[in-house]
Order: structure tokens, then C-alpha cells, then sequence
């Protein structure tokens, strides 16, 4: 199952939901209006609970009943180790430690009604759990925009994960998307953050409550992204500049990086050199960078680097997408590369890409 949502047999139905647009292979519900968070987690098959239950091991020489039926009786505790499980289902989702606090779905939800009060409220847009039900996500829809010129419009988004299965901590991060591409604009600026991670210990579910840290961030990295984005706009690039900031921005590893400086081209890898060509062409003739805020501008080459893991791109299947853009995979970074050089470029002109 490449797209690894979880098929929850008890309802017949996959467990995710989407408003208005088809996503992950057209599977779940797509929602015609905005939910509530009790729609969203009923839609999104979120509703159910998840408990820590002891481990045991077996006494292979004692065995209870019916000799005939096999039956092991489980008679050795493990200590400090617990499964977790769904009350409705009874699947074991992970093996946990004694110190892991679970934080069930609704909390996760509750996280992101306090975040925006007001009628304004935040917009739950896609939710899903994946697996047997032991990862959940959640994007919502933050009121107002980030506004790029006249028309390029920015819209902010928090995307939340979070795990039943010990392999993660609880993660929430800011995210643009911009609305001309449907492309995630993922940078984390020089000094702050667009990221924060909880972990599943004492007080987890207290430290979740404490949405204003978010909000805060959100806030700031708006305020801050709309102002560079629109610096960058007005600074002129020349395609021989594009194509050198896209290679050092997608360069792999030193090794590359070294050679694209020391020019040998000779012993750049046929992938490598492949994948830069297409954020080429991409930057060069999608109708989204023909607009006057990215034509022939920095806000542009960063849209080329950004919008090419989220449009050109194949990926395994939706879930790698997922990881890659928002959870620390290649995408981020490489969209974080780009990011510094544009700042770089726009502070410093040519001489940021080490062009001879």
C-alpha cells in the first residue's frame, strides 16, 4: 500500500480528509466546507483513543487449559516497557518506554483551537493517520496573507504530526504555501525557527496547550518572510546567475560543492546534473514564474528551488512527499540553501554565488 493511509475496517473508509481538493490517490473524504475539529477528526477517522498496556513475556513450560489448543498463559511481566494500543481496534501501534506520555488525538486538536480565538478562527484544511493509526498530521489554514507585489499571495498554514508509536516527537511547524503554484515556500530564515517539537514525556499534553508559542512564531515569521519576499522581488537576476544559485543549492554533499567550485564539471554526477537542469527549466518556462514578482527576479530563483520539489519532483509516494517538505527531508533543505543564498545574493549581488 504505497500510500500507507490507514484503512479503518470497523468504518469502511480510509482515514483521511481533504477540503474541496483530491489528495493522497483520491482516497478518504473530501469535504465540501470547512470542519470543526470534532468533523475534522471523525472525517479524518481520528476519533479513537490510544492507552498504554503492560508487556509479558511466556513461561514456555507452563501451559493452562486445554493442552490441545497450545494456548501459552502470559506469566513474565517486562517492566518499564508498554504497548501502545487503540481502544477501538485493539492494534498495537509501538513499544514505548515507562516515561512516554501519550497524547491522544483530540489534544492535538485542542492544540490548534487555541491557537486563533475569534470568529477568524483557524481552518482545519487535511487530516490522516497513517499506518495502523500510529502517525497523525493535521494542516489548518492561519487567517490573513503573506502578500508578494500586487497579487502574489501567500497563504500560512501550521501543519502538526504526531506519533503513537514512540518513534518521534510531537512536531509543529509553520508553513506558506503559495497560492499561484500550490507551492510550499518551507524556510526557516537565518535565526529563527519555523519549527517546534514537543517530546512524548511528563507534561506533554501541558506543554501542547501552550499554542501562543506558535502563534507567536507564526506571527513573527509572517511579518518577516512578506518583508524579504518583497525585497527579493525587486532585485534583478540573470539566468546565467539562476542556474549557478539552483546548482549550489541542490549540490548533495561537499564532494559536489567542491567540485561545481573547482569547475569540474567532468566528475559531476549525471543525476546531479540532471536534476539542476530541471529546476532549470522549471525557473525558465513554468507559467508561475512568468509573474512580475518571480520573472528574472530572487523571489523567483527561490520559487524555482521550492516549486520544483513541489511540482516536478516524483516522489515514492505522498508520504515521502510529506517528509521531504516538511519534515526535515531533502526538500527542506535544499529550500533552505536556496533561501540563504537569495539573502546573500540580494545583500551582496554575483559575488554570493562564487561565479568566475
Amino acid at each position: 500500500m504505497a500510500h500507507n493511509l490507514n484503512f479503518n475496517e470497523r468504518t469502511n473508509r480510509y482515514s483521511f480528509f481533504s477540503v474541496k481538493e483530491n489528495a493522497w490517490h483520491g482516497l478518504g473524504q473530501i469535504v465540501a466546507d470547512y470542519p470543526t475539529s470534532a468533523e475534522a477528526m471523525q472525517h479524518a477517522g481520528l476519533d479513537f483513543t490510544v492507552e498504554k498496556r503492560p508487556l509479558f513475556t511466556y513461561d514456555s513450560d507452563n501451559y493452562r487449559g486445554n493442552p490441545d489448543t497450545d494456548i501459552i498463559i502470559p506469566e513474565i511481566t517486562i517492566p518499564n516497557f508498554y504497548a501502545t494500543v487503540r481502544d477501538d481496534s485493539d492494534e498495537v501501534l509501538g513499544v514505548v518506554g515507562k516515561d512516554y506520555e501519550v497524547v491522544q488525538n483530540k489534544d492535538a486538536f485542542s492544540f490548534f483551537d487555541a491557537i486563533v480565538g475569534g470568529s477568524e478562527g483557524i481552518l482545519y484544511e487535511t487530516a490522516g493517520t497513517l499506518g495502523k493509526g500510529e502517525q497523525i498530521f493535521i494542516t489548518a489554514k492561519l487567517p490573513g496573507y503573506i502578500k508578494v507585489g500586487r497579487e502574489d499571495l501567500i497563504e500560512k498554514y501550521i501543519f502538526l504530526t504526531t506519533s503513537h508509536d514512540g518513534s518521534g516527537s510531537i512536531t509543529a511547524a509553520f508553513t506558506p504555501v503559495r497560492i499561484v503554484c500550490n507551492n510550499t515556500l518551507n524556510a526557516a530564515l537565518r535565526n529563527m525557527t519555523n519549527v517546534v517539537r514537543i517530546r512524548h514525556t511528563a507534561n506533554a499534553k501541558q506543554r501542547l496547550d501552550q499554542a501562543h508559542k506558535v502563534m507567536g512564531l507564526s506571527n513573527s515569521l509572517s511579518v518577516e518572510m512578506e518583508s524579504i519576499f518583497n525585497s527579493w522581488a525587486t532585485v534583478r537576476i540573470s539566468d546565467r546567475e539562476v542556474k549557478r544559485l539552483i546548482q549550489l543549492a541542490m549540490a548533495p554533499n561537499k564532494e559536489t560543492l567542491d567540485n561545481l567550485l573547482k569547475g569540474k564539471e567532468d566528475e559531476l554526477s549525471t543525476m546531479y546534473k540532471n536534476t539542476c537542469e530541471d529546476v532549470f527549466a522549471y525557473a525558465m518556462t513554468s507559467e508561475t514564474q512568468q509573474m512580475d514578482t518571480t520573472k528574472g527576479t530572487v523571489f523567483g530563483a527561490f520559487n524555482a528551488v521550492t516549486g520544483y520539489f513541489q511540482n516536478v519532483r516524483n516522489f515514492k509516494d505522498d508520504e515521502a512527499k510529506l517528509k521531504s517538505l516538511l519534515l526535515g527531508g531533502t526538500a527542506q533543505g535544499r529550500a533552505q540553501k536556496a533561501f540563504n543564498l537569495c539573502s546573500d545574493f540580494a545583500a551582496g549581488g554575483a559575488n554570493a554565488l562564487l561565479l568566475n
